[in-house]
C-alpha cells in the first residue's frame, strides 16, 4: 500500500528497524557473553597472579596438553568482541541528535578496543596451539596467553579499558529518560569507574608486576556490563518498537 507520493506505508521506517536490530543485537550480546564467560571459567589459571597450584613456569612450553580446553573460550570472545561493537553501533543510532556527539566518540573508542581483541583473540587461537604442537617455540613466550608478563595479557587489559571508556562516552545517551535507561546509564559510568579504580589499586600495591590480576578484574567487569545492559538495552528497544507499532 502506498500513499499519495508513492511511499509504501507498510514498509518499516529507518527508526523501526534500528530499534529491532538494536533489540536483536542486545539478545545476541548477552547471551554470547554468558557462554564465553562460561567457557573461560572452565580454562583454570596454571600460571601469573591466580593460579591455584602446580604452576607452570617461564618459557612454558610446555602446556600444549592445555590445548584445546584453555583456547576454546576465544572464538567465542571474537563473537562477543564483534556483538559488542553492533550493539555500540545500535546505541549511536538510537541517540538524540544531541547526544550523538557522545555515541559517536563511544563508538570509535569500541572500534579501537574491538580491533586490539580481535587481533589478540585471533593470533592466540591460531598461532599459539599449532606452534606449540609444531615444537616452533623460538619467541612463543611472549606471546603466549600463559605468560603474566606477556603481550597477550597487555593487550587484553589495553582492550577492555579502551571498552569500559567506550561505555562512559555511550553514558550520557540516556541521560534525563525513564528509570530503564538511567540503570543503563549508571551501569556504564560504573563500569568505567570500577576499571579505574582497580587499575590504580592494582598499580599502586603490585607497579608494572600486575601479572593477570588487572586482566582478570577489568574483563570480568566489562562482560557483566554486556550482559546486565544487553538485558536492560532487549527492553528498551523492545519498548521503543511497541511504541512505533502503536503510533
Amino acid at each position: 500500500m502506498t500513499n499519495k507520493d508513492g511511499y509504501d506505508t507498510n514498509s518499516e521506517s529507518p527508526t523501526s528497524t534500528s530499534n529491532r536490530f538494536g533489540y536483536y543485537s542486545a539478545i545476541l550480546t548477552t547471551v554470547i557473553t554468558v557462554v564465553t564467560f562460561g567457557f573461560a571459567m572452565v580454562a583454570i589459571p596454571i600460571s601469573g597472579a591466580n593460579c591455584p597450584g602446580n604452576c607452570v613456569e617461564y618459557p612454558y612450553l610446555d602446556t600444549v596438553s592445555q590445548f584445546p580446553r584453555d583456547f576454546l573460550w576465544m572464538p567465542l570472545a571474537i563473537v562477543l568482541v564483534l556483538a559488542y561493537v553492533t550493539l555500540m553501533v545500535s546505541i549511536h543510532f538510537y541517540a538524540p541528535g544531541q547526544k550523538k556527539i557522545f555515541s559517536q566518540v563511544g563508538l570509535s573508542f569500541a572500534l579501537i578496543a574491538a580491533v586490539i581483541l580481535l587481533v589478540d583473540y585471533y593470533i592466540q587461537f591460531s598461532v599459539v596451539p599449532m606452534s606449540l604442537i609444531n615444537s616452533e617455540t623460538e619467541g612463543l613466550a611472549m606471546l603466549i596467553q600463559y605468560n603474566p608478563h606477556g603481550v597477550f595479557l597487555a593487550l587484553e587489559e589495553v582492550g577492555y579499558l579502551v571498552m569500559s571508556l567506550s561505555f562512559l562516552f555511550m553514558a550520557p545517551v540516556f541521560a534525563n529518560k525513564s528509570r530503564l535507561e538511567t540503570a543503563v546509564r549508571w551501569v556504564f559510568v560504573m563500569a568505567f569507574i570500577l576499571a579505574i579504580v582497580s587499575l590504580a589499586v592494582i598499580s599502586v600495591n603490585y607497579g608494572l608486576d600486575r601479572q593477570d590480576r588487572f586482566e582478570v578484574v577489568v574483563l570480568s567487569i566489562d562482560w557483566l556490563v554486556l550482559i546486565i545492559n544487553g538485558v536492560l538495552l532487549s527492553v528498551v528497544f523492545r519498548r521503543q518498537l511497541k511504541a512505533k507499532q502503536k503510533s
